[in-house]
């Protein structure tokens, strides 16, 4: 009896660094198929691939002939299609770190959350439609004071929202309950600038004319059908472990059909007013402006190695479609690098999609990642190579209606009458 004691006793216990390197061993299985890319991954392996190509088909349809109809009701309708989408997408990934023990203890967290969401919605679009909410107000004194005083505090009032939710979070406070809701309101933030602030810079392209939003997703919905089909029969080498569906056949032939697709369509959409002409108010009538510089046709001579080859020597191009080689470029290059992003985060969470409401592509979310980072580009580009960098006389009619009252307007307007005839009589 004391001799198995005593060899018990002798018995080397196991060391921590053993058990901790058994629990590193095993943290790096669970995260394997992040790492390694089997072939029956690959989308021409797949067994099951015509039955989801044809649900994933359906759904396109429907979401396409959809999208239609929004477009031809004009900029109104895209925006309020937009901010149902950003309702949708804030919806799912709240969802996704909530948990029913933690929520039922806590019942008005949920509709904290949603009160930093429409603060932000009240902040960006006031501040992105500033031009179209003050062009929109009846002549009568009462409204347009109301919405210019609004205009003009805009941002104290939104400030203060703000600071109301951020008190009602650390007034409802728990004990044990702590990291849940500290990791929910940096979740509720990180939703609100990754996802919401870049969404929203699509209704600021929808109202520089629907060109500027319909080509830049346009451009996304045609490389990720052209990956799709393109990996659907070709893909072979995959791309990038982190989703290992994803080909370089797919890449590629989807890149050289997205540019080509943005310089053809570019002209297409370029040649009607619906959709070049800005809108100013939000109202939804039809639209007659100077198509500008960039929507009239130019002769443009062919290169000879080309002519050689082809019977044209010259054709019609819209400047504007140089501008659309850019943005299919970025479309096919750097664009997918969103859908990437998105596949990490779900695999980081373990779970194959953001939400199930569009059979055969996922959640709203899944759809929207590569458009999210097109949008913000899309916006820049507008803004830097796109726009006069002189001030046109719209933005300075802008800052006007916005900073000056009425009586100061009319004050503005009989001065600047008293300088122009000054000016006729010296001449």
């Amino acid at each position: 009896m004391n001799a198995k004691l005593m060899e018990k006793s002798f018995q080397s216990p196991r060391s921590p660094s053993i058990t901790r390197s058994r629990h590193r061993r095993k943290s790096t299985e669970a995260f394997s198929d992040v790492v390694k890319v089997s072939d029956n991954n690959l989308l021409l392996n797949d067994q099951n691939k015509y039955r989801s190509m044809w649900v994933r088909t359906y759904s396109s349809v429907w979401m396409l002939l959809c999208f239609i109809l929004v477009v031809y009701l004009g900029h109104i309708y895209l925006w309020g299609m937009i901010v149902i989408i950003q309702i949708l997408m804030t919806s799912e990934l709240f969802n996704l770190l909530r948990r029913a023990h933690e929520a039922k203890q806590l019942p008005g967290f949920r509709l904290l959350n949603w009160h930093f969401f429409f603060t932000a919605m009240l902040y960006v679009y006031g501040r992105i439609l500033g031009q179209q909410i003050t062009h929109a107000v009846t002549p009568e004194k009462f409204f347009y004071k109301l919405a210019t005083s609004f205009m003009k505090y805009q941002m104290v009032i939104c400030y203060f929202l703000y600071i109301a939710g951020f008190m009602w979070f650390i007034l409802t406070l728990k004990k044990k309950m702590y990291k849940y809701q500290f990791s929910q309101y940096a979740w509720t933030h990180m939703i609100l600038i990754v996802v919401f602030a870049q969404s929203s810079f699509t209704a600021a392209n929808i109202f520089e004319g629907i060109f500027w939003f319909l080509l830049p997703a346009s451009l996304i919905a045609i490389n990720d059908v052209a990956a799709y089909f393109f990996g659907f029969f070709f893909g072979k080498t995959p791309l990038i472990k982190i989703s290992p569906r994803k080909t370089w056949e797919g890449f590629i032939g989807a890149s050289v059909t997205t540019v080509i697709a943005a310089f053809f369509l570019a002209n297409v959409l370029g040649h009607y007013r619906w959709m070049t002409c800005p809108r100013r108010d939000f109202s939804t009538g039809w639209l007659e402006c100077d198509p500008g510089p960039l929507f009239k046709p130019e002769i443009f001579e062919l290169p000879r190695e080309i002519t050689q080859v082809l019977p044209w020597k010259e054709m019609l191009v819209l400047p504007v479609q140089w501008h659309a080689l850019c943005l299919g470029l970025f479309a096919s290059v750097i664009a997918p690098f969103g859908g990437f992003f998105a596949s990490g985060f779900k695999r980081a969470f373990k779970i194959k999609d953001f939400g199930g409401s569009i059979p055969g592509h996922g959640g709203f979310t899944d759809r929207m990642d590569c458009q999210m980072v097109m949008a913000v580009f899309a916006y820049i580009y507008h803004q830097s190579f796109v726009i006069p960098q002189y001030y046109p006389v719209e933005i300075l009619l802008e800052q006007i209606l916005r900073s000056l009252s009425l009586e100061d307007q009319e004050l503005l307007v009989s001065k600047l009458k008293e300088v122009i005839d000054g000016r006729h009589l010296t001449h």
